[in-house]
């Protein structure tokens, strides 16, 4: 909309400044000629500017357009629309200068062009054409993928603009005033038609027809020629772009690999293209900004969107890999630390005290009578310690009587009263075992922070799956994650395909539910 309307106010500056300010010195011819070169840049700059809102060409030639006539109103203004041409040679396709050398080279050619005594000195204005040639030469040199590929035309519209520049110096230093107004005719026609050529060039998209082909042809070759962010980031000539795949439980982001992506944030010099299949966002690229080429990203994301669905079920695998085996470590470390607990335990209690019968053997030639009697009580203590232990482990309750059992003795050794609703016949060992354990670590917690005064415990189950709920009317706020306990117990619970979670307000006490399928473990 706003290209629209700069069109007619930027033709009738250049008739209002061609008739106001015409210079009958300078002649007819040449100064039709200088009016149409000032349209066809406004024209094509804003055509190019409707068609092409991302990239900042058309912007740049319209204003180098307008800039164009400001010579005719006075004699220090004729040299300002070297500035945007400039920059255009330097920056196609996307209008954005981000090189250090080019930023400096176009910088330089602004304040030579606002300033006439710089810019009409002839030796400045060779070393201004020959740093615009050698920068184009450069950036070329290093471009890679739609860049590389729109290249070809920006580096001999760059060449061109630099040689004409560099021919009028010469033609002033050498005082050959008969050649001026044909090289004056010549610079109007190398600047009108670097103007259209890189237009159409952009209109056209040349250069993202060729990376698309390039990409599908890509994409089929055999796996080893390259992943599929190397051939993406290939084809959009950006070494740092990243695929970031959905996972559709949680909506997190994940490479390739399986590892957590952020998506960058604002004013980061990042940005994100989302791939959708069916409607559903599932990927998206994370690259440069400054790759902006709407039909060229469409046409990527189109190109690779089989493949990166495809990629994206593996990453999903990956990352799904590696929980699962973070979880099966947590078991086996948790396992081990129950192993190294129960060991202290026996070298505390019952080894100590066999040391110690031992001990009192040596003793029986003194005093047989005496040392018998004390040993037989030593064995029955240890006996009952080891049995105390073993129910610990595994209560007999539990192998005899079931959950209600085991689960009455729990409520009778806890510190605050505790009611216990058990409405299930036998388990399979493998819940009956993990049920326990939820329910021992659960009191364990009343009783060591809840400051609750009664707690109740409630088993239920169906045909397909048992859910146990362990709760209090203590303290609340309890926080899961700050501990081990209930962080293995998940883990256990999750390994049999079942869920545990925790419902713990502040001032409204704590619920620890787990819930297991039956059908999975039996």
């Amino acid at each position: 909309m706003l290209a629209r309307a700069a069109l007619p106010v930027g033709l009738a500056l250049g008739v209002a400044v061609e008739g106001v300010f015409y210079d009958a010195s300078t002649g007819i011819a040449l100064t039709a000629g200088d009016f149409a070169v000032g349209c066809i840049l406004i024209v094509s700059g804003c055509v190019a500017w409707e068609r092409r809102p991302e990239s900042r060409v058309g912007v740049l030639v319209a204003v180098a357009g307008a800039t164009w006539f400001l010579g005719n109103v006075a004699g220090p203004l004729v040299y300002v629309h070297r500035g945007p041409l400039v920059q255009l040679h330097l920056s196609y396709p996307t209008g954005r200068v981000r090189a250090r050398l080019a930023q400096a080279v176009v910088a330089a050619a602004y304040v030579d062009a606002v300033i006439e005594p710089l810019a009409s000195n002839d030796v400045l204005t060779l070393v201004l054409s020959a740093a615009i040639a050698l920068t184009a030469v450069r950036l070329y040199a290093r471009s890679s993928g739609p860049t590389r590929r729109a290249g070809g035309p920006a580096l001999a519209a760059a060449l061109a603009f630099a040689g004409v520049l560099a021919l009028g110096a010469v033609e002033r230093l050498t005082a050959g005033a008969e050649y001026r107004h044909a090289v004056l005719w010549t610079y109007d026609a190398v600047v009108a038609g670097v103007a259209l050529v890189l237009v159409g060039d952009l209109l056209r998209a040349r250069w993202s027809e060729a990376v698309v082909t390039g990409l599908v042809v890509d994409l089929g070759a055999v796996a080893e020629s390259g992943t599929l962010r190397t051939k993406l980031a290939r084809a959009l000539g950006d070494p740092s772009l990243v695929i970031a795949y959905r996972l559709p439980e949680t909506g997190a982001f994940v490479d390739d690999a399986g590892r957590p992506v952020e998506l960058p944030a604002p004013d980061s010099g990042r940005t994100v293209t989302p791939l959708a299949d069916g409607g559903e966002e599932t990927a998206v690229l994370v690259h440069d900004e400054l790759v902006t080429d709407r039909y060229l990203l469409e046409s990527v994301a189109a190109a690779a969107r089989i493949a990166v669905s495809n990629a994206r079920l593996q990453a999903e695998a990956r990352s799904r890999a590696a929980e699962l085996e973070a979880s099966r470590r947590r078991i086996v470390e948790a396992a081990d630390a129950q192993r190294r607990r129960l060991e202290q335990e026996l070298r505390a209690g019952p080894e100590h005290r066999l040391e110690a019968v031992a001990s009192r053997l040596a003793e029986v030639r003194a005093a047989a009578a005496e040392a018998v009697a004390e040993l037989e009580a030593a064995l029955a203590e240890t006996r009952r310690e080891l049995e105390e232990l073993a129910r610990g482990i595994h209560p007999s309750a539990l192998t005899d009587g079931g959950l209600e059992a085991a689960f009455s003795q729990f409520a009778l050794r806890a510190p605050v009263p505790v009611d216990v609703n058990v409405s299930v016949e036998r388990l399979p060992a493998a819940i009956e075992t993990a049920l326990l354990f939820v329910c021992s670590e659960a009191l364990a917690n009343v009783a060591k922070h809840a400051r609750a005064s009664r707690a109740a415990i409630d088993v239920r189950a169906d045909a397909r799956r048992v859910e146990l709920a362990v709760s209090d009317d203590g303290v609340g706020g309890a926080e899961p994650s700050r501990g081990s306990g209930l962080a293995g117990l998940a883990d256990r619970v999750e390994a049999l395909g079942g869920a545990l979670r925790v419902e713990s307000r502040a001032g409204a006490g704590t619920k620890v539910v787990a819930t297991l399928p039956i059908s999975e473990a039996a």
